[in-house]
């Protein structure tokens, strides 16, 4: 029998989630707020209680390493999706993260003792991702949460979905907004996406290695809030745990067999000599669409079926 992780969860909810913030896009932030209040408020004290009996000589500070680095990873095995022939799947696999950095910050609550299922915690989310500036104010926003229509205007459904897309990265932190890097950090960090871009659409698990790093900042940087939010001002090393997670290392080996399968085919096409209708461009075409489809497919399917880490 499969284990079941905490996960599961959080990719059960993806897809409800998604449907309910595209009925009001324009209130991304409090819709996900309010969600993750009825849907994981619930879910987290108890894995934290279970947390805390599995390991009975863990004092806060270790449950909180423990929940942190926990979290990091189910959070950029949920995105995982964003790449090459999965573009399609990126508002669901967004989804997916955001549930899963919630989820953190609520256990983080818990280790302090805190009610997950307590309208507090969801007006402090929106404090801790940046929206609202007090709880006051995003405990008044909530209340307004669902009670009037969308605000997706006569924009457009395709305007509309790009903001939304754009508003989830931003509250992921894979967008940071008022970036004090200088302009040519900022160019040269767009000029590595475009390539990512690039290559992804030929190898789509290059993707992994560059979006694992963008989760494990962003969530890194919710996390540390979250931690000074409900703690207090203190060392946070501790809590983030090893740099190097081997998540991250398997993840660039699978981007490296990604990029040496259609450079292996396209090798052989020009060894072999091989042509369609006299010319070599179709073969390479064929190839290419191939080795996409092959080495994206396999990995969707890997997915699928393992179990992420508990």
């Amino acid at each position: 029998m499969r284990k079941r992780t905490r996960a599961a969860p959080a990719a059960g909810l993806a897809g409800s989630l998604l449907r309910e913030v595209l009925a009001e896009p324009g209130r991304l932030p409090e819709s996900l707020a309010s969600f993750a209040l009825r849907h994981l408020g619930p879910r987290a004290g108890p894995t934290v209680e279970r947390l805390r009996k599995g390991h009975p000589e863990a004092d806060a500070a270790a449950l909180r390493t423990m929940v942190v680095t926990r979290g990091r990873r189910l959070v950029t095995a949920e995105g995982a999706f964003v790449g090459g022939p999965f573009l399609l799947f990126i508002p669901l696999a967004f989804c997916g993260a955001l549930l899963s950095q919630v989820h953190t910050v609520l256990e983080i609550a818990a280790v302090e003792g805190r009610d997950t299922t307590d309208p507090q915690r969801a007006a402090e989310l929106l404090v801790l991702q940046g929206v609202y500036g007090d709880t006051e104010t995003a405990r008044t926003a909530l209340d307004l949460t669902g009670s009037r229509p969308g605000t997706g205007g006569g924009r457009g459904r395709l305007a509309a979905f790009r903001d939304l897309i754009a508003r989830m990265a931003r509250l992921l932190g894979l967008v940071t907004p008022g970036d004090a890097a200088s302009r040519w950090v900022r160019l040269g960090r767009w000029s590595l996406l475009g390539a990512v871009f690039l290559v992804g659409l030929v190898a789509p698990l290059v993707w992994l290695p560059y979006m694992a790093v963008q989760y494990y900042r962003g969530t890194t940087r919710l996390t540390d809030r979250a931690t000074v939010f409900y703690v207090g001002s203190l060392d946070l090393r501790a809590s983030r745990g090893v740099r190097l997670d081997p998540g991250l290392a398997r993840a660039g080996l699978r981007a490296a067999g990604s990029v040496l399968l259609p450079a292996v085919a396209l090798f052989l096409v020009i060894v072999t000599d091989i042509r369609i209708a006299g010319g070599r461009w179709p073969v390479v075409g064929i190839v290419l669409t191939t080795s996409c489809l092959v080495s994206g497919g396999w990995w969707l399917w890997r997915h699928a079926r393992r179990d992420p880490t508990p």
